[in-house]
């Protein structure tokens, strides 16, 4: 279960930067705002996920 947790988080990160570049080229704002909130909720995702591991080993 926590490795399919991490590679969500990483796909969330990917996706989001992917937007975030995306948004920036075509001068969208609001695709860039929710391309860095994807990131972030990825990123959330894998914080929860290493500190789950920390208490593991």
């Amino acid at each position: 279960m926590a490795g399919n947790e991490k590679s969500r988080a990483k796909m969330e990160q990917a996706k989001g930067k992917a937007k975030e570049a995306a948004g920036r080229a075509v001068g969208n704002e609001r695709m860039t705002a929710e391309g860095r909130a994807a990131q972030s909720k990825g990123d959330a995702r894998q914080a929860k996920e290493k500190g789950k591991d920390v208490f593991r080993h």
